[in-house]
């Protein structure tokens, strides 16, 4: 063998025992470890929304996007799970006290269109501080139609809330009355307990919390929820395991709201109570575009409650410090494992209307 071809077959023999060693393995290792998986990875449905962060940044279509702060994949045992991440304090917009980590979808649909939008998820924290005596402390919305017409108002909002020092918290949602008339601010929300309480039960002082719920869900406690809309009525259905499912209806066309004598109740305690009573046009929203919304949209907020003793928390905000805020828990965390969005054809572009909404 002469000496070239020695030295060629030496190189050659070097380049294979690198390629093979240890350290070249780690290292490719490392480079496959560095591999991003995106939420669009994991719930392949971004081309149906624009996106809205906590931070009040308008992402538009989330498709290969994440914010570390924010919007991001974590990995629990076997799954992947989108989170959703929103402080007590930042940027919020339209009337909306409140900061929000949140996909809203790129169309507007009628209530007679069939819509559908499904959901497993669980709520991995809810701000740690506010004031009890108010509603919306300590709670999150991770589910929504909202209207994208007339007064911009909410014939659902699902909720999870759950007081300090409970292990279990509670699931609900709200139908808010389309306001009669040009003025809307008489509207209210009426709310319907599904796991634990509904938004109605609040504590009696600033910082003592009432029993905690018996059949109620446990942060970090899956459950389910699939809202279909149809020919003017809206079908709920709520799952979780060891927990008895629910199911419920309600007219989005034909309003039980007209009168004030009609007012319920709970409406009566807590939104009469402070000058919103107001009634609902006949055909409800039946004149409206609606469109879905889910994430987290953190309820808790660092208002004086003076303001408003069921929106404003009252909450740590740290002056809107954010890594603060997440620090000492006064954010609100909501993780979703899957969900699924389908409207019938005749739906129309919603494109740019959702960072003017509440």
């Amino acid at each position: 063998m002469n000496l070239t071809i020695r030295l060629l077959f030496l190189a050659l023999l070097s380049i294979i025992l690198t390629n093979c060693s240890p350290e070249s393995s780690a290292k490719d290792s490392d480079t496959q470890a560095t591999v991003t998986t995106y939420p669009s990875d994991v719930i392949p449905f971004m081309e149906e929304w624009n996106l809205i962060l906590g931070s009040g940044e308008n992402v538009g279509q989330a498709n290969r996007f994440e914010h570390q702060d924010f919007f991001y994949v974590t990995h629990d045992g076997e799954t992947n799970w989108v989170v959703y991440k929103a402080p007590n304090s930042g940027e919020t917009h339209g009337t909306s006290n409140n900061t929000r980590t949140e996909l809203a979808q790129r169309k507007k649909w009628s209530p007679m269109t069939n819509a559908k939008l499904t959901a497993t998820l669980k709520v991995a924290n809810v701000s740690t501080t506010g004031d009890a005596r108010v509603a919306a402390s300590y709670a999150v919305v991770v589910g929504q139609i909202h209207s994208a017409d007339g007064h911009e108002n909410e014939p659902l909002k699902i909720f999870y809330k759950k007081f300090p020092g409970h292990t279990k918290g509670s699931v609900f949602w709200h139908y808010e009355i389309n306001t009669a008339g040009d003025d809307n601010s008489g509207r209210w929300d009426y709310s319907t307990a599904v796991w634990g309480y509904d938004f109605s039960v609040v504590g009696r002082e600033e910082s003592t919390y009432p029993e905690e719920p018996e059949d109620g869900i446990a942060l970090g406690e899956e459950f389910s929820y699939e809202i279909e809309v149809k020919e003017g009525i809206m079908y709920l259905k709520f799952t979780s395991e060891g927990h008895e499912s629910k199911t419920f209806t309600k007219n989005l066309i034909v309003s039980e709201y007209t009168t004030v004598a009609a007012i319920p109740e709970q409406t009566q305690k807590l939104f009469v109570s402070i000058g919103q009573g107001g009634v609902e046009r006949e055909n409800a929203y039946a004149a409206e575009g609606l469109f879905f919304k889910q994430g987290a949209y953190n309820q808790t907020n660092g208002k004086s409650p003076e303001l408003n003793k069921n929106w404003c928390s009252g909450a740590e905000t740290y002056g809107g410090d954010i890594q603060k805020q997440y620090e000492t828990g006064n954010y609100a965390e909501v993780w979703f494992k899957t969900a699924s969005i389908f409207v019938s054809k005749d739906a129309v572009s919603n494109e740019g209307y959702f960072i003017k909404n509440d």
